[in-house]
């Protein structure tokens, strides 16, 4: 499916990364905000807070987590103001709303049960809260939402937080699109991944090498730590078993940390075949 360049256009409100920060996109009525959680007071009486719109707390959880609380208001400002008052975690919050009269009650709840679904799938960041209620709309109506936020996905990737892509979106290059990668050593260690626009991920179930070679990285020993800490890689007695997808910044650092030694993505990562990821990639 051919897919068409986007315009996006950012505007800092008061000339600092730090501030407020509007986020539009050519030829759509909505908008998005960005704004830390310091500052609601200060810009709250400004137009975009309001108006009816869709938001996301961002922050970190107890153990440090990236984490996000969706939400939806008929009057965006006097929730954030609620929110500073019931809940501590988060330093930051992003919202999205329209420029026209387009949302309502019933559209924001929509988008925010569907914002809610897509943060679950993509399982980047810690969700604790209960599922929204959707609302029933006609085919139609919910057709132009899902254009919103389609929107609204990409303005938040933009915004600094890929919150709702999976990690199956990252994995851009037809040539290695339908390529699995696997990574495997005599003891019996095996993990099949694809590269991706982030790094490289790794997929479910793979088994990584317990015992940790010297020549691994301290970097590596510590990021294979914290995932045993997050029980991302569960101890199966033999070996360490991946028990979700995760992504490293590279395919280096990826199969390093499956066979607990230095190790050379583009060369240990290899098709069924045995083609190297290092002959698609050049």
């Amino acid at each position: 499916m051919y897919t068409f360049g986007k315009t996006i256009r950012l505007f800092l409100v008061d000339g600092t990364a730090n501030g407020l920060i509007t986020a539009e996109l050519s030829n759509w009525t909505g908008i998005g905000v960005k704004v830390p959680r310091i500052k609601i007071k200060e810009y709250g009486s400004r137009l975009e807070f309001q108006k009816p719109g869709v938001y996301i707390l961002i922050g970190k959880g107890d153990n440090n987590e990236d984490a996000a609380y969706i939400g939806e208001a008929e009057i965006v400002v006097d929730r954030l103001i609620q929110q500073i008052a019931n809940k501590d975690f988060w330093n930051e919050v992003i919202f999205f709303g329209s420029k026209d009269k387009y949302l309502n009650k019933a559209s924001i709840k929509y988008l925010e049960n569907r914002l809610h679904e897509l943060a679950l799938k993509a399982g980047r960041y810690s969700i604790n809260q209960n599922i929204p209620t959707r609302s029933e709309l006609s085919e139609a109506e919910q057709a132009e939402l899902e254009e919103f936020l389609a929107h609204v996905k990409v303005l938040t990737s933009t915004l600094g937080h890929k919150l709702f892509e999976a990690l199956e979106e990252t994995i851009e290059s037809q040539e290695i699109k339908n390529q699995l990668f696997y990574c495997r050593n005599g003891a019996g260690a095996e993990s099949k991944g694809s590269p991706s626009t982030e790094g490289f991920i790794v997929y479910k179930d793979s088994l990584f090498i317990i015992q940790e070679q010297a020549s691994l990285a301290d970097g590596i020993r510590l990021e294979r730590q914290k995932m045993i800490n997050e029980g991302i890689l569960k101890n199966t007695g033999t070996f360490y078993q991946l028990t979700k997808d995760y992504i490293f910044t590279s395919s280096s650092r990826a199969a390093s940390a499956t066979l607990a030694r230095s190790a050379s993505g583009p060369l240990e990562w290899k098709t069924l075949e045995g083609i190297q990821l290092k002959s698609l990639e050049l």
